[in-house]
Protein backbone atom coordinates (compact mmCIF):
# COMPACT_ATOMS: atom_id res chain seq x y z
CA UNK A 1 0.00 0.00 0.00
CA UNK A 2 1.38 3.36 -1.00
CA UNK A 3 1.15 6.42 1.23
CA UNK A 4 -1.21 9.16 0.04
CA UNK A 5 0.41 12.14 -1.59
CA UNK A 6 0.99 14.76 1.05
CA UNK A 7 -0.47 18.24 0.85
CA UNK A 8 1.84 20.89 -0.59
CA UNK A 9 4.36 22.22 1.89
CA UNK A 10 3.44 25.58 3.36
CA UNK A 11 6.90 27.06 2.89
CA UNK A 12 7.45 28.05 -0.76
CA UNK A 13 10.32 26.43 -2.62
CA UNK A 14 12.39 26.57 -5.77
CA UNK A 15 14.12 23.55 -7.24
CA UNK A 16 16.63 22.06 -9.63
CA UNK A 17 15.52 18.81 -11.24
CA UNK A 18 18.14 17.05 -13.38
CA UNK A 19 17.73 13.72 -15.13
CA UNK A 20 20.51 11.29 -14.13
CA UNK A 21 21.36 10.52 -17.75
CA UNK A 22 24.96 11.68 -17.49
CA UNK A 23 27.23 14.23 -15.88
CA UNK A 24 26.09 17.85 -15.63
CA UNK A 25 27.89 20.26 -17.96
CA UNK A 26 28.60 23.90 -17.15
CA UNK A 27 25.32 24.98 -18.75
CA UNK A 28 23.37 22.68 -16.42
CA UNK A 29 25.42 23.88 -13.47
CA UNK A 30 24.77 27.50 -14.45
CA UNK A 31 21.02 26.85 -14.40
CA UNK A 32 21.35 25.16 -11.00
CA UNK A 33 23.20 28.19 -9.62
CA UNK A 34 20.47 30.48 -10.97
CA UNK A 35 17.72 28.32 -9.46
CA UNK A 36 19.51 28.48 -6.09
CA UNK A 37 19.96 32.25 -6.32
CA UNK A 38 16.33 32.84 -7.28
CA UNK A 39 15.13 30.68 -4.38
CA UNK A 40 17.48 32.01 -1.69
CA UNK A 41 16.99 35.66 -2.73
CA UNK A 42 13.23 35.27 -2.22
CA UNK A 43 13.50 33.37 1.10
CA UNK A 44 12.36 30.12 -0.44
CA UNK A 45 13.52 26.62 0.34
CA UNK A 46 15.73 25.06 -2.31
CA UNK A 47 15.13 21.46 -3.35
CA UNK A 48 16.75 18.95 -5.67
CA UNK A 49 14.60 16.41 -7.49
CA UNK A 50 15.99 13.43 -9.40
CA UNK A 51 13.87 12.93 -12.51
CA UNK A 52 14.77 9.30 -13.03
CA UNK A 53 11.78 7.94 -14.93
CA UNK A 54 13.89 7.53 -18.04
CA UNK A 55 17.49 7.40 -19.30
CA UNK A 56 19.26 6.61 -16.04
CA UNK A 57 23.03 6.18 -16.31
CA UNK A 58 24.64 4.22 -13.46
CA UNK A 59 26.41 6.54 -11.02
CA UNK A 60 25.17 9.74 -12.66
CA UNK A 61 22.94 10.77 -9.76
CA UNK A 62 25.76 10.52 -7.23
CA UNK A 63 28.10 12.53 -9.43
CA UNK A 64 25.48 15.17 -10.15
CA UNK A 65 24.74 15.74 -6.48
CA UNK A 66 28.46 15.84 -5.70
CA UNK A 67 29.03 18.46 -8.40
CA UNK A 68 26.23 20.66 -7.08
CA UNK A 69 27.65 20.44 -3.56
CA UNK A 70 31.16 21.21 -4.86
CA UNK A 71 29.88 24.52 -6.20
CA UNK A 72 28.45 25.31 -2.78
CA UNK A 73 24.78 24.58 -3.43
CA UNK A 74 22.79 23.27 -0.50
CA UNK A 75 19.24 21.95 -0.37
CA UNK A 76 16.67 21.75 2.38
CA UNK A 77 15.42 18.17 2.10
CA UNK A 78 16.73 14.87 0.78
CA UNK A 79 16.43 14.64 -3.02
CA UNK A 80 13.09 13.30 -4.19
CA UNK A 81 13.18 10.56 -6.83
CA UNK A 82 10.35 10.21 -9.29
CA UNK A 83 10.59 6.42 -9.34
CA UNK A 84 9.42 6.50 -5.71
CA UNK A 85 6.26 8.37 -6.68
CA UNK A 86 4.54 6.24 -9.29
CA UNK A 87 1.50 5.99 -7.01
CA UNK A 88 1.01 9.77 -7.19
CA UNK A 89 1.05 9.82 -10.99
CA UNK A 90 -1.35 6.86 -11.11
CA UNK A 91 -3.73 8.71 -8.79
CA UNK A 92 -3.69 11.82 -10.98
CA UNK A 93 -4.39 9.78 -14.12
CA UNK A 94 -7.23 7.99 -12.34
CA UNK A 95 -8.73 11.34 -11.36
CA UNK A 96 -8.57 12.70 -14.90
CA UNK A 97 -9.88 9.43 -16.32
CA UNK A 98 -12.88 9.48 -14.00
CA UNK A 99 -13.70 12.91 -15.40
CA UNK A 100 -13.58 11.68 -18.99
CA UNK A 101 -10.34 13.52 -19.72
CA UNK A 102 -8.15 10.57 -20.74
CA UNK A 103 -8.13 8.45 -23.89
CA UNK A 104 -5.98 5.73 -25.40
CA UNK A 105 -3.60 6.61 -28.21
CA UNK A 106 -2.17 3.91 -30.47
CA UNK A 107 -0.09 6.17 -32.74
CA UNK A 108 3.58 5.49 -33.27
CA UNK A 109 6.08 8.31 -33.16
CA UNK A 110 6.49 8.03 -36.93
CA UNK A 111 2.74 8.36 -37.50
CA UNK A 112 2.57 11.41 -35.25
CA UNK A 113 5.44 13.11 -37.05
CA UNK A 114 3.86 12.36 -40.42
CA UNK A 115 0.49 13.78 -39.32
CA UNK A 116 2.11 16.83 -37.72
CA UNK A 117 3.88 17.64 -41.00
CA UNK A 118 0.67 17.54 -43.03
CA UNK A 119 -0.74 20.81 -44.44
CA UNK A 120 -2.70 22.87 -41.89
CA UNK A 121 -1.54 20.69 -38.98
CA UNK A 122 -0.88 22.63 -35.73
CA UNK A 123 2.82 23.27 -35.32
CA UNK A 124 4.26 20.41 -33.28
CA UNK A 125 0.95 19.52 -31.66
CA UNK A 126 -0.62 16.06 -31.52
CA UNK A 127 -3.27 16.11 -34.26
CA UNK A 128 -5.87 14.13 -32.29
CA UNK A 129 -5.74 11.01 -34.46
CA UNK A 130 -7.03 8.68 -31.72
CA UNK A 131 -9.18 11.22 -29.87
CA UNK A 132 -12.52 10.03 -31.22
CA UNK A 133 -11.96 6.36 -31.89
CA UNK A 134 -15.04 4.24 -31.49
CA UNK A 135 -14.96 1.38 -29.01
CA UNK A 136 -14.72 -1.02 -31.95
CA UNK A 137 -11.79 0.86 -33.50
CA UNK A 138 -9.95 1.01 -30.19
CA UNK A 139 -10.52 -2.70 -29.61
CA UNK A 140 -9.12 -3.50 -33.05
CA UNK A 141 -5.98 -1.48 -32.41
CA UNK A 142 -5.57 -3.06 -28.99
CA UNK A 143 -5.92 -6.52 -30.53
CA UNK A 144 -3.03 -5.72 -32.89
CA UNK A 145 -0.72 -5.88 -29.88
CA UNK A 146 0.33 -2.24 -29.89
CA UNK A 147 0.24 -0.98 -26.27
CA UNK A 148 -1.58 2.35 -26.05
CA UNK A 149 -0.34 5.52 -24.47
CA UNK A 150 -2.77 7.56 -22.40
CA UNK A 151 -3.43 11.14 -23.51
CA UNK A 152 -5.16 14.10 -21.94
CA UNK A 153 -8.39 15.16 -23.62
CA UNK A 154 -7.65 18.89 -23.52
CA UNK A 155 -10.50 21.34 -23.96
CA UNK A 156 -8.35 24.44 -24.49
CA UNK A 157 -6.43 25.45 -27.60
CA UNK A 158 -3.87 27.58 -25.77
CA UNK A 159 -2.87 28.75 -22.31
CA UNK A 160 -1.00 31.79 -21.01
CA UNK A 161 1.71 31.95 -18.35
CA UNK A 162 3.80 34.77 -16.95
CA UNK A 163 7.56 34.48 -16.99
CA UNK A 164 9.62 36.72 -14.72
CA UNK A 165 12.25 37.27 -17.39
CA UNK A 166 10.20 37.04 -20.59
CA UNK A 167 6.78 38.42 -19.61
CA UNK A 168 3.51 36.97 -20.87
CA UNK A 169 3.86 33.84 -22.97
CA UNK A 170 1.04 32.01 -24.74
CA UNK A 171 1.37 28.68 -26.48
CA UNK A 172 -0.88 25.95 -27.77
CA UNK A 173 -2.22 23.19 -25.57
CA UNK A 174 -2.64 19.79 -27.17
CA UNK A 175 -3.52 16.32 -25.94
CA UNK A 176 -0.29 15.62 -24.09
CA UNK A 177 0.77 12.11 -23.16
CA UNK A 178 0.11 11.23 -19.51
CA UNK A 179 1.48 7.70 -19.59
CA UNK A 180 3.61 6.25 -22.36
CA UNK A 181 2.87 3.01 -24.13
CA UNK A 182 5.55 1.28 -22.05
CA UNK A 183 3.70 2.25 -18.86
CA UNK A 184 6.10 5.01 -17.78
CA UNK A 185 4.45 8.25 -16.59
CA UNK A 186 5.17 11.16 -18.91
CA UNK A 187 7.38 14.09 -17.96
CA UNK A 188 4.65 16.72 -18.36
CA UNK A 189 2.48 14.95 -15.80
CA UNK A 190 5.20 14.01 -13.32
CA UNK A 191 6.70 17.49 -13.10
CA UNK A 192 3.31 19.05 -12.35
CA UNK A 193 2.46 16.53 -9.64
CA UNK A 194 5.87 16.72 -8.00
CA UNK A 195 6.10 20.51 -7.97
CA UNK A 196 2.75 20.72 -6.20
CA UNK A 197 3.60 17.97 -3.72
CA UNK A 198 6.90 19.63 -2.80
CA UNK A 199 5.47 23.13 -2.48
CA UNK A 200 7.50 24.33 -5.45
CA UNK A 201 5.99 27.66 -6.46
CA UNK A 202 9.04 28.95 -8.36
CA UNK A 203 10.42 27.13 -11.40
CA UNK A 204 13.73 28.31 -12.84
CA UNK A 205 14.96 26.31 -15.83
CA UNK A 206 16.39 26.58 -19.34
CA UNK A 207 14.39 28.45 -21.96
CA UNK A 208 14.33 25.35 -24.16
CA UNK A 209 11.45 24.22 -21.91
CA UNK A 210 9.42 27.40 -22.34
CA UNK A 211 7.13 26.02 -25.04
CA UNK A 212 6.01 23.14 -22.79
CA UNK A 213 5.16 25.43 -19.86
CA UNK A 214 1.61 26.41 -20.90
CA UNK A 215 0.78 22.72 -21.28
CA UNK A 216 2.03 22.03 -17.76
CA UNK A 217 0.26 25.05 -16.29
CA UNK A 218 -2.97 24.00 -17.99
CA UNK A 219 -2.63 20.47 -16.59
CA UNK A 220 -2.00 21.87 -13.11
CA UNK A 221 -5.18 23.95 -13.40
CA UNK A 222 -7.18 20.88 -14.46
CA UNK A 223 -5.91 19.00 -11.41
CA UNK A 224 -6.69 21.89 -9.07
CA UNK A 225 -3.01 22.44 -8.30
CA UNK A 226 -1.25 25.80 -7.93
CA UNK A 227 0.60 27.12 -10.96
CA UNK A 228 4.19 28.11 -10.11
CA UNK A 229 5.87 31.31 -11.14
CA UNK A 230 8.38 30.77 -13.92
CA UNK A 231 11.77 32.13 -14.97
CA UNK A 232 13.23 30.59 -18.12
CA UNK A 233 16.90 31.40 -18.44
CA UNK A 234 19.02 31.41 -21.61
CA UNK A 235 20.93 28.24 -22.41
CA UNK A 236 24.64 27.70 -22.72
CA UNK A 237 25.68 27.15 -26.33
CA UNK A 238 28.85 25.93 -28.00
CA UNK A 239 30.91 28.00 -30.42
CA UNK A 240 28.67 26.87 -33.29
CA UNK A 241 25.54 28.22 -31.58
CA UNK A 242 24.24 24.75 -30.69
CA UNK A 243 23.17 23.50 -27.28
CA UNK A 244 26.17 22.62 -25.18
CA UNK A 245 26.86 18.90 -24.88
CA UNK A 246 29.54 16.53 -23.65
CA UNK A 247 30.92 16.23 -27.18
CA UNK A 248 32.05 19.88 -26.97
CA UNK A 249 35.13 19.00 -24.94
CA UNK A 250 35.95 19.97 -21.37
CA UNK A 251 32.46 20.97 -20.22
CA UNK A 252 31.86 18.97 -17.03
CA UNK A 253 33.27 19.65 -13.60
CA UNK A 254 35.41 16.52 -13.82
CA UNK A 255 36.74 17.50 -17.26
CA UNK A 256 37.64 20.98 -16.07
CA UNK A 257 39.20 19.64 -12.87
CA UNK A 258 41.42 17.42 -14.98
CA UNK A 259 42.60 20.60 -16.70
CA UNK A 260 43.46 22.18 -13.34
CA UNK A 261 40.29 24.21 -12.80
CA UNK A 262 38.66 23.48 -9.48
CA UNK A 263 34.99 23.99 -8.60
CA UNK A 264 35.67 27.51 -7.32
CA UNK A 265 37.17 28.47 -10.68
CA UNK A 266 34.16 27.05 -12.50
CA UNK A 267 31.81 28.99 -10.22
CA UNK A 268 33.76 32.15 -11.06
CA UNK A 269 33.33 31.41 -14.76
CA UNK A 270 29.58 30.91 -14.29
CA UNK A 271 29.32 34.07 -12.19
CA UNK A 272 31.11 36.09 -14.86
CA UNK A 273 28.70 34.81 -17.52
CA UNK A 274 25.82 36.14 -15.40
CA UNK A 275 27.38 39.53 -14.78
CA UNK A 276 27.98 38.65 -11.13
CA UNK A 277 31.78 38.65 -11.20
CA UNK A 278 34.25 41.22 -12.46
CA UNK A 279 36.10 38.57 -14.43
CA UNK A 280 36.13 34.76 -14.79
CA UNK A 281 39.20 34.65 -12.55
CA UNK A 282 37.50 36.40 -9.62
CA UNK A 283 37.19 33.99 -6.70
CA UNK A 284 33.59 34.06 -5.54
CA UNK A 285 31.23 31.92 -3.51
CA UNK A 286 27.47 31.61 -3.46
CA UNK A 287 26.87 33.85 -0.40
CA UNK A 288 28.77 36.62 -2.20
CA UNK A 289 26.81 36.07 -5.42
CA UNK A 290 23.59 36.25 -3.45
CA UNK A 291 24.44 39.80 -2.34
CA UNK A 292 24.99 40.78 -6.01
CA UNK A 293 22.01 38.96 -7.50
CA UNK A 294 19.34 40.97 -9.32
CA UNK A 295 17.11 39.10 -11.80
CA UNK A 296 16.42 42.31 -13.72
CA UNK A 297 20.11 42.57 -14.62
CA UNK A 298 20.60 39.02 -15.85
CA UNK A 299 21.73 38.56 -19.46
CA UNK A 300 18.89 37.76 -21.86
CA UNK A 301 21.12 36.22 -24.52
CA UNK A 302 22.54 32.67 -24.55
CA UNK A 303 25.96 32.14 -23.05
CA UNK A 304 28.45 30.89 -25.61
CA UNK A 305 30.85 28.65 -23.72
CA UNK A 306 34.25 28.01 -25.17
CA UNK A 307 36.23 25.48 -23.15
CA UNK A 308 39.43 27.14 -21.87
CA UNK A 309 42.70 26.03 -23.39
CA UNK A 310 44.06 23.03 -21.57
CA UNK A 311 46.56 23.70 -18.80
CA UNK A 312 47.87 20.17 -19.00
CA UNK A 313 51.37 19.79 -20.50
Amino acid sequence: MHPPDSAPATTPAGRFAPSPSGDLHVGNLRTAVLAWLFARSTNRRFLVRVEDLDRVHPGAEVRQLADLAALGLDWDAPPLRQTDRLYAYDAAIADLSARGLVYECFCTRKEILRAASAPHAPDGAYPGTCRNLTAKQAAARRASGRPPALRLRADAAEFEVTDELLGLYTSQVDDVVLRRGDGVPAYNLAVVIDDAAQGVDQVVRGDDLLSSTPRQAYLAALLGLPIPSYAHVPLALNAQGQRLAKRDGAVTLADLAADGRDAAAVLGLIASSLGLAAAPAERVDLPLLLTRFDPARLPREPWVFRPPQSRRP
